[in-house]
């Protein structure tokens, strides 16, 4: 654990303050994290399957053996920085967590945060074991910028502010655009603009806020189209006493009855078609700031004023039950708009002699002053789970304090995209350290993820996971001093702190873990309120729940954020190639936590993979089928269980939470109503809904209803066996002398004279030795499995990627490099004996296909037959009689290729899901965003 060290041998800090003693966690003294882990290469290459192209590129990267290919790919495409094919290009794990992590410490040491170098070493040691072993992550845009040449920008969650004069409005059109180009999200409340019902001091009539909200929407969708990192995310929000509020709360209900009527006449609307951009406010989530008084008003059926922005005045009344169901229809209608909760938001605002929070960021996890950021840190939950089924809490603090201390350290050395956000940054210094892997770790404890017991589990993390970083936030501020906006909001920062510890005091604890949790939570509040009442706090915020989208990737988490586990089967990639469905491993884990035997396990398990779901399982009890509940499927979590939970854990966050609470398609508008309301008895700061197939421009995959199968006259079982199509005697041949890594060989591939290939002979070693026999003996079993009808391409699936020695260079200039003799004969073998559109959804063109392709040309038109060329076959070929074409018939269903279309086969309907622009596959949900578990792109700003 880090604690601040007394006496006169501690380095001095800023103002002679002394530095942070720092003790190890999981790093071994004298021994580098890096040599403690097994490093091996990796192929990244990333395809689109949809049309077989390749996205994305780079050979020979060096990741840890147990990083998933997932992980490596994403890491690998996202966050290596140089231009690939160069030298300048990252190629390892070792040298992105290096670039990162060196900034912090050197930051760290220059500022006087560390007592002495050996400190110093010990936190850069902890911090890059952390990284490496995906125990948790910084968000992305550390990645994309600490330690490169870039604007070093940390943040990756912005809110903005907008007055009522139009050089603000353009300011706020201008650094917008500023931080969508960065790749990030902001957010900001309209409200001070005048309504359209207010008169302008030339005597004319005020646009309104909507009107300039479609001006925005214009340049998010822009710029979004032009390259970013990522698509812009936006977040609009407007008071519900402002004039206008009936048209923002219709504004996106209107343009998806535009969206209905545009495709029933032929246009192409889905997310990404070519005629989407017609439809405005796309590019914004909505939520609209409602009051307690408002809120109270809905309770009573009583009236509600809208007040004029020019003098606050009220110049309507209207009823607010009636305002409230037309929240509720429209977020029916299209999922917009959300809601904030004003007064309960800015009562636990630790800053409001500066200013109330009036808006969030794009995702509402990040609820600060107008003109700020966050830069956001996730732990991976399911690290801390012991074999035994207890939480480290010991490892899990200090962990919490590493981290926080690394992010406080980031605002020291961070750019901002304006020089006001950046002196609001610095002033108050928010953070936002969150978590992953909470269902997972739910499930694997043998808790329901909508049960008191999973509630209560949760809740003590997260208020854990707070006092801690408040305790360390105060702490850093004994070393280097509290943020410089503390002494005027010290009064109201404490009282939240109170307000925090108080709220743990009420956690009522169920079994044995939530007990050990909740005993070290208040332990840390003690010392959190003891420690800031002397050195007040480094930091104005400390904690939220973000979405953790491609963060969650990276880290292998099963799940993210707050979310439950989406389905009981996953999508899995395999190193090599190919992929596989597999039942999530938490399963087993939580079958043995609730006293399950191995068999019953397997059986279970077994069921799982058939089914997709628990129910009817041999052996498992009805009474723990709701452990196993998920976001989607069978047994699907209730709206109101992702608000309870929501609820849980709400009170130790500094901010909000990122969360859609997803509802059946037939939710009525009363249930929406209620999940609105309850959001707020409940005590959130905000709430979204999502209604399936509620928006019509969401690209939905082909996987329809299963058909049930026809009955068919029962007749006696016939057994097939394959039947072995020899070679004849004389045979075209192709011999090929090869080089890998200076290992030198030939091959013999003979073809059938008009089928395609037949027999393969390798020739490597001497003869008479092991390795030729070896040789031998494999080139006889591939031979005669090829006569048997094994396709060829199933044995390049197997073999492309094995990694063994001799590996490297080759002279063939279609195939430079091979990660084993294997690798290169089975790659020769597809360029020799495979048609392109086959190879191409293997990832293997030559090189003057790969050529085509940097050049933005199509390889394919290399294998095109010319017109001459077809003339002559024409003209060769006999008379054909034309047969009448067959009755069409439903095209066979597409191999799954993310978890989200995995679960769609077996729930035999489509999930309301976007298609990822980038790589085609259907994105899962992660928070109030999406991400694709293909490339690692999301639809927000984590």
């Amino acid at each position: 654990m880090t604690e601040t060290v007394s006496g006169s041998a501690a380095k001095r800090g800023k103002g002679g303050r002394k530095g942070l003693k720092v003790e190890r966690i999981f790093t071994t003294p004298g021994v580098h994290p890096y040599d403690e882990i097994t490093w091996e290469r990796r192929d990244v290459v990333m395809t689109n399957w949809r049309d077989g192209s390749v996205n994305f590129e780079q050979r020979g990267v060096e990741f840890p053996d147990f990083w998933s290919v997932n992980a490596v790919n994403i890491v690998t495409s996202k966050y290596f920085r140089g231009a690939v094919g160069t030298p300048q290009r990252e190629h390892s794990l070792k040298q992105l967590i290096d670039r990162v992590v060196r900034m912090y410490v050197t930051t760290g040491v220059e500022h006087g945060y560390f007592a002495s170098d050996a400190d110093a070493e010990i936190f850069e040691h902890e911090l890059t074991h952390a990284l490496a072993h995906q125990m948790f992550s910084f968000n992305s845009p550390v990645w994309f910028n600490v330690g490169t040449n870039a604007p070093q920008q940390v943040s990756a969650c912005f809110i903005l502010s907008v007055d009522d004069t139009m050089e603000s409005i353009l300011d706020w059109y201008k650094e917008e655009g500023i931080i969508f180009k960065g790749g990030s999200g902001a957010g900001l409340n309209l409200s001070r603009i005048r309504s359209s019902k207010e008169l302008l001091s030339s005597g004319g009539t005020a646009s309104g806020p909507v009107s300039f909200m479609r001006g925005a929407d214009a340049s998010a969708g822009t710029i979004k189209s032009g390259g970013a990192t990522r698509r812009a995310a936006k977040m609009v929000v407007l008071d519900v006493d402002h004039p206008d509020i009936a048209e923002f709360i219709d504004t996106k209900a209107r343009e998806e009855d535009k969206i209905r009527a545009l495709r029933d006449a032929g246009f192409d609307m889905d997310l990404g078609g070519k005629d989407i951009n017609s439809v405005q406010y796309q590019n914004a989530n909505n939520s609209v700031r409602v009051s307690d008084e408002f809120m109270r008003a809905v309770e009573t059926d009583g009236e509600f004023g809208l007040r004029g922005r020019l003098n606050g005045e009220v110049i309507e009344t209207i009823k607010a039950k009636d305002l409230f169901r037309r929240m509720a229809q429209a977020a029916w209608e299209c999922a917009d708009p959300g809601i904030q909760y004003d007064d309960t938001i800015n009562d636990w605002h630790t800053n409001p002699e500066t200013g109330r929070i009036t808006a969030s960021n794009p995702c509402s996890e990040y609820m600060s002053l107008d003109n700020s950021s966050c830069n956001l840190a996730s732990i991976n939950l399911l690290k801390f789970l012991r074999a035994d089924g207890t939480f480290d809490v010991q490892n899990f603090v200090k962990m919490t304090e590493l981290i926080i201390t690394a992010m406080d350290i980031s605002i020291t050395f961070a750019d901002f995209p304006t020089e006001k956000i950046g002196e609001t940054t610095r002033d108050y210094r928010q953070l936002g350290i969150g978590y992953a892997n909470l269902g997972a770790l739910l499930m694997a404890t043998g808790h329901a993820y909508d049960s008191e017991g999973g509630r209560s589990l949760a809740a003590t993390i997260t208020s854990l996971m707070t006092g801690v970083a408040y305790r360390r936030s105060a702490e850093i501020a004994g070393v280097v001093g509290p943020y410089a906006g503390y002494a005027r909001n010290a009064d109201a920062h404490k009282r939240v702190m109170r307000k925090h510890a108080a709220a743990n005091d009420e956690i009522r604890t169920l079994d044995e873990i939530d007990k050990a949790i909740h005993a070290a939570a208040t332990k840390q509040w003690q010392e959190c309120l003891k420690t800031g009442e002397k050195n007040g706090y480094r930091n104005a915020q400390a904690s939220l729940l973000a979405p953790t989208g491609t963060i969650g990737l990276m880290m292998d988490c099963d799940t993210t954020g707050i979310e439950p586990d989406l389905a009981l089967m996953k999508f899995k990639k395999l190193v090599g190639g190919g992929s596989m469905q597999i039942v999530n491993l938490t399963v087993p884990r939580a079958l043995a936590k609730l006293g399950y035997q191995q068999e019953q396990i397997e059986a279970i398990v077994e069921y799982i993979a058939e089914h997709g779901h628990v129910v009817d399982a041999p052996g498992l009890r009805p009474e723990h089928y709701e452990v196993f509940d998920c976001a989607m499927g069978e047994r699907a979590i209730s709206p109101m269980g992702h608000v309870r939970m929501m609820a849980a854990v709400q009170p130790f966050l500094s901010g909000a939470i990122s969360k859609t609470v997803n509802m059946p398609e037939q939710a009525t508008v009363e249930d929406i109503e209620k999940v609105y309301y309850e959001g707020w008895k409940l005590g959130l700061k905000a709430l979204a809904i999502y209604r399936d197939n509620c928006k019509v421009g969401q690209p939905l995959s082909a996987a329809g209803k299963k058909e049930e199968p026809k009955a068919e006259t029962a007749a006696a079982p016939v057994e097939v066996r394959p039947v072995r199509k020899r070679l004849p005697k004389q045979r075209p041949a192709m011999v090929t002398r090869f080089s890998v890594a200076g290992a030198e060989g030939y091959m013999t591939a003979s073809s059938y004279p008009d089928d395609g290939l037949g027999e393969v002979f390798l020739k490597l070693g001497k003869q008479g030795s092991t390795l030729a026999g070896v040789m031998d003996a494999f080139s006889m079993a591939i031979s005669i499995s090829l006569q048997y009808g094994v396709p060829l391409e199933t044995w390049v699936e197997k073999f492309t990627n094995m990694r063994f020695e001799p590996a490297g260079m080759t002279d063939d200039p279609d195939i430079r490099m091979a990660t084993s003799v294997m690798d290169y004969i089975f790659r020769r073998l597809a360029l020799d004996h495979l048609d392109f559109e086959t190879r191409s959804e293997l990832g293997i063109l030559s090189a003057a296909e790969r050529a085509m392709q940097a050049n933005g040309e199509d390889p394919a038109s290399l294998h095109a037959p010319d017109a001459e060329t077809e003339r002559e076959i024409l003209a060769q070929s006999a008379e054909i009689t034309r047969a009448p074409a067959p009755a069409p018939s439903a095209p066979a269903p597409s191999a799954p290729h993310s978890s989200v279309e995995v679960i769609e086969s077996r729930q035999g309907r489509t999930a309301d899901a976007p298609l990822c622009l980038t790589c085609g596959t259907k994105m899962r949900p992660a928070g109030s965003c999406y991400v694709c578990e293909g490339c690692g792109s999301t639809s927000g700003c984590s």
